[in-house]
């Protein structure tokens, strides 16, 4: 199993983009990203550094794998 990435929040919604997520609103410091089919939203912080534990969870949320997502973030 990969290791979780150190990244900051505009990394993570760029990723979750690439995964097909679309970016919904914008309040504050706060990006929601949405995906049609899917019954979660993902609340991105724009912090420079995202807690390990927030990013496994939206990874999770989007139905995404550990792996899977260290991938999306590779391909630019």
């Amino acid at each position: 199993m990969p290791k979780l990435p150190r990244i900051s929040g505009a990394e993570a919604v760029k990723a979750f983009e690439r995964a097909g997520w679309e970016v919904s609103r914008q309040r504050g410091s706060h990006v929601v990203l949405t995906k049609s089919g899917s019954i979660f939203t993902l609340s991105i912080p724009l912090h420079p550094v995202l807690g390990p534990g927030l990013l496994r969870d939206q990874i999770r949320k989007a139905g995404l794998t550990v792996k899977e997502f260290v991938e999306l973030m590779k391909s630019e």
